[in-house]
């Protein structure tokens, strides 16, 4: 049976311990700029006109059978390793919530310069317009490249001058609507431990249970839940950062509260896509200790899985709890490799084969230089082009080993005109400088 979209409102039974609810800031423009219509198809609003879009997504009048009041959701963090207590939805909000057409997912509708909340402190919860379209762009290139994302759903722009550090000021504003799986964070479970919430705590989690991890009994006692919960939870992680890893994509803040349950990438701030593989490559001015540069992408990310498991210290023993994340580098390692051959157009080899050539791509990328994004055209399909390609593949050792090994790997499409056309388009990159320069545009 087919399943229909539908407005939901079950965040909101969780109770008030979990949000506040708020009141959206009123904006003296409602300039749409972008609507992706697709996003809008799988929660069964594709047939809005601009006028009825910019009345819910730029006002935000309530959609009927959804949310009436939008929920500011409340979590705490670890920022650059540093706890902070006094981090919640600053400047966004649970507008709503749907299932998704066809899959019965459920789907939240989130905000990203909507207003001030109460955690807002010193900031006046807007976003620029330049930051909502880098939002659109780097959801739009990670979707491409199989990477778990949100969706941009729309952007407004909304006639105020705003004044920032890191841009030319005045700059435009915006509010940006993203759709995500769920917007309960690695930061829920943390603000309910550090409160001592033991009840609510178990609340979350069974109401995480029943929702997004639907081969958990959501009934069963804490103790044995708990570590299936993590060990899922850890291969969602693994599998996102390893897609990270193949896209080239350096997230640049990846703070606890910045992971959801569900393993997508979202809430998208000073995120940069490599130019040539450097493992110090890293997104955020600010990251002066290279923290999350892209080589320390993973470590990071098992970093935010301990702190979610020591939410749980009170419930199993620290060895235990250990155990549940113990699958992380070995899935991640299978993960990169795995999508490695996808993003080249190669068939899918066993899992030890498939490791040894990821070992041999990230050689030859580290030792060659070559633009990360150019390698993986060049190497489209297993047959490098030396008319089209970069001429470092002609002069350098290691690209010459990748490529005797490529050569012994089977395209997963062999049709010879598929090949040549993706070689001949355009170099597809959202390098730094490419970003600069559509938004100068």
């Amino acid at each position: 049976m087919t399943v229909k979209a539908r407005a939901q409102t079950i965040h909101e039974k969780l109770g008030p311990a979990f949000y506040d609810q708020v009141s959206p800031a009123v904006f003296p423009q409602h300039i749409l700029r972008y609507r992706n219509d697709e996003a809008l198809a799988r929660i069964g609003l594709g047939g809005l006109d601009d006028r009825e879009f910019v009345k819910h997504f730029g006002e935000f009048v309530p959609i009927p059978g959804s949310l009436k009041t939008p929920l500011a959701l409340r979590y705490h963090g670890h920022q650059f390793g540093v706890y902070n207590p006094e981090i919640g939805d600053g400047r966004g909000f649970l507008f709503a919530q749907f299932t998704e057409a066809g899959t019965g997912r459920l789907l939240d509708l989130g905000t990203k310069g909507s207003g001030r909340t109460a955690y807002a402190r010193t900031a006046d919860g807007r976003l620029t317009l330049k930051g909502a379209v880098r939002e659109v762009l780097a959801t739009e290139m990670l979707a491409a490249l199989n990477v778990p994302v949100s969706a941009s759903l729309s952007v407004i722009e909304t006639g105020e001058a705003l004044i920032r550090s890191d841009e030319p000021s005045p700059t435009r504003s915006a509010v940006l609507v993203r759709l995500l799986h769920s917007h309960i964070r690695i930061g829920s479970f943390q603000r309910l431990a550090y409160l001592r919430q033991a009840e609510n705590t178990e609340k979350l989690l069974r109401h995480v249970l029943r929702f997004y991890f639907s081969d958990i009994d959501p009934n069963a006692p804490m103790d044995e839940v708990i570590p299936p919960f993590l060990s899922v939870f850890t291969r969602r992680v693994a599998h996102m950062v390893a897609a990270w890893m193949v896209a080239g994509f350096v997230h640049g803040v990846m703070n606890t509260d910045n992971f959801n349950i569900t393993g997508e990438s979202f809430d998208f701030g000073p995120w940069r896509f490599l130019p040539h593989l450097d493992t110090g490559f890293t997104a955020a001015y600010f990251d002066q200790t290279g923290r999350y540069a892209f080589g320390r992408q993973p470590e990071a990310a098992l970093w935010a899985l301990c702190r979610l498991a020591d939410c749980f210290i009170d419930y199993l023993d620290s060895e235990i709890l250990g155990e549940a994340l113990s699958d992380f580098y070995p899935q991640l390692e299978s993960e990169i490799a795995r999508l490695a051959l996808w993003r080249l157009g190669l068939s899918p080899a066993p899992d030890k084969q498939a490791q040894a050539f990821a070992a041999c791509l990230f050689r030859a990328a580290g030792e060659s230089k070559i633009g990360w994004d150019l390698l993986f055209r060049d190497a489209y399909g297993g047959h490098i082009d030396p008319p089209a390609a970069s001429p470092l593949w002609g002069r350098n050792t290691a690209l010459a080993e990748l490529r005797e090994v490529l050569e012994t790997l089977p395209a997963r499409a062999a049709a010879p005109a598929a090949l040549a056309a993706v070689k001949s388009a355009p170099l597809v990159t959202l390098e730094i400088s490419v970003v600069e320069q559509l938004w100068s545009e």
